[in-house]
């Protein structure tokens, strides 16, 4: 399963794609959508550009579902606002592209990532370094990126072992109610 990994921001939303086999995952790509062309002030203009800065990632990496980080609600409510709007772009983007999106917060993915919920932006960087096997720590949106799509794989091969671990139970129960 190809997993495309989405960290929202108004000025730079991070990207990462996986590919996620059984418990191994290869690293595909990453990277940052920048709204820094777009002209100061034109919020419409920004969106715009991440909606189709999503939507050439999606075409060239071809991902089967996308996860996005869950806003966090910021002291300032104008920045809240923003990055939801930002957050929304992405999200349309790829709904429009027939992904299935799931979300997870930061605090998930820093859990199942580094290993608890506080981590700093540098220990996340240097563990999807380790854990993809990386030459390099990627740049921090990037990384968090990443983040979220190895949270995701490791959520979907749990969900799965449990689910078949589920069904071996039931047929297991069935049988011994047919004796």
């Amino acid at each position: 399963m190809r997993i495309l990994g989405i960290d929202p921001g108004l000025r730079t939303t991070g990207f990462g794609v996986l590919d996620a086999a059984g418990g191994q995952l290869a690293y595909v790509a990453s990277g940052v959508i920048q709204t820094a062309d777009a002209p100061q002030g034109s919020l419409p203009a920004r969106l715009k550009l991440l909606y189709d800065g999503i939507g050439e990632i999606c075409r060239r990496y071809a991902p089967d579902m996308a996860v996005v980080e869950i806003v966090f609600v910021n002291v300032n409510p104008q920045a809240t606002l923003l990055l939801g709007q930002a957050r929304g772009a992405c999200v349309t983007a790829l709904v429009a592209q027939n992904l299935p999106v799931t979300e997870y917060t930061a605090l998930q993915m820093k859990q199942t990532v580094a290993g608890h919920g506080r981590a700093a932006k540098a220990q996340v960087q240097e563990m999807v370094r380790r854990l993809l096997a990386l030459p390099a720590a990627p740049r921090q949106d990037a990384a968090d990126a990443l983040g979220l799509a190895i949270t995701h794989a490791h959520a979907s091969h749990s969900l799965a072992r449990l689910q078949a671990a589920s069904g071996q139970t039931r047929r297991t129960g069935s049988m011994y109610r047919q004796r």
